[in-house]
């Protein structure tokens, strides 16, 4: 039996999620844009979704349904605001590589440098810019930002900010703040193929997706009741299981820091830390060859966007890491459903497979 220790990645299902969804998958199947009795039943699941996943987000905003967060932040970043946007050197590909296109396209594009414990000084963000562009929970790493302080250093200087909240929505409060916020529907137990992006209220933003103008006009492409179905149980009930949730995955964090052997390092801050990510390294370690040997558990190398381009975490290069430290650092991510028995066993059985890999090079 496998264990899977991969949630950043993404979540397992979750049985109420699954729950919503099988209606809209088995017997109904009316477009919720089509004005029939039917479509406006379907309509009407989807507006039930919208206010669910609203409710885990501040208020004053408007939650625009996409096909995750990766579309979310490409709306964002190409469609509000002008100027120069800056962004931390921690950003998902997502951010990172449209900033990187938006660069060929004449606007220009600033990188923030992060301390050795991932986190950006708010004071190091320039006085002149259009928009911001910082993730609350790194993806990699589990940092959690100081997102209300960037903020107001934004907002002082006239520009929009644009959170990735992906690894934190659901899991931790959302500060009240930023003017777009992007979110995945598979980081809190929902289904995959279905994100959305948060627009304050008064923010401007034009089209990206061309088409029939659903979404108010602002998103074209006929909607799923079921992927909507299902998001919206899953963020109904992270907002009614968080103070289990929460207390569940503190139990398992105090246990993974007391198993930690000495010889392993914390990648990034044990205090400004969502604590179901748990990235770790041991010098020497051949990671790759890890996963390999240990098919039984799900674990990651880093973020499961970039695990095929061979190149070295930019996250950990960041921290200041080598290129040597960087593959040997894993990623253990955990949640709702990791026992306290599987975790325990997992974590022994990969530091005994790792003092085995040692016992070799010596």
């Amino acid at each position: 039996m496998s264990i899977y220790l991969d949630y950043q990645a993404t979540t397992p299902l979750s049985p109420e999620a699954m729950a919503a969804m099988r209606p809209w998958l088995e017997d109904k199947c009316a477009n919720p844009h089509a004005s029939h009795r039917l479509g406006r039943e379907a309509a009407a699941a989807v507006e039930v979704a919208r206010d669910q996943v609203a409710a885990l987000l501040p208020k004053g905003g408007r939650v625009y349904f996409t096909s995750g967060a990766t579309e979310a932040i490409n709306w964002a970043l190409r469609c509000a605001g002008r100027g120069k946007l800056v962004l931390a050197e921690t950003e998902h590909a997502a951010v990172r590589d449209t900033a990187h296109w938006l660069s060929t396209q004449r606007r220009e594009v600033e990188f923030l440098s992060i301390d050795q414990s991932g986190l950006i000084d708010p004071t190091a963000l320039p006085a002149q810019m259009g928009m911001a562009a910082i993730m609350l929970v790194n993806n990699e790493i589990g940092v959690v930002q100081p997102i209300a302080a960037l903020v107001e250093q934004a907002h002082r200087a006239g520009a929009l900010f644009l959170c990735d909240a992906v690894q934190g929505y659901g899991r931790i409060a959302i500060p009240d703040g930023p003017d777009l916020i992007a979110i995945s529907a598979h980081k809190i137990h929902g289904p995959k193929g279905i994100g959305a992006l948060w627009v304050r209220d008064g923010v401007e933003i034009t089209p990206f997706l061309l088409g029939g103008g659903q979404e108010g006009g602002l998103r074209s492409g006929t909607l799923s009741p079921a992927l909507c179905a299902g998001f919206g149980a899953a963020a109904h009930l992270a907002a009614s299981r968080w103070d289990e949730d929460a207390a569940h995955v503190a139990r398992l964090w105090a246990l993974a820091t007391e198993m930690l052997p000495k010889d392993w390092a914390l990648n990034g801050s044990a205090t400004y830390r969502y604590q179901g990510n748990l990235n770790i390294r041991r010098t020497g370690l051949d990671v790759a060859r890890l996963i390999s040997e240990l098919r039984d558990i799900a674990f990651s190398a880093g973020s499961a966007c970039a695990s095929g381009s061979g190149r070295p975490s930019h996250v950990l290069r960041a921290l200041g890491l080598t290129d040597a430290e960087t593959r040997s650092s894993l990623r253990i991510g955990f949640g709702r459903y990791t026992s306290e028995q599987d975790l325990r066993f997992a974590l022994s059985t990969i530091f005994d497979a790792a003092d085995k890999q040692g016992q070799a090079w010596s």
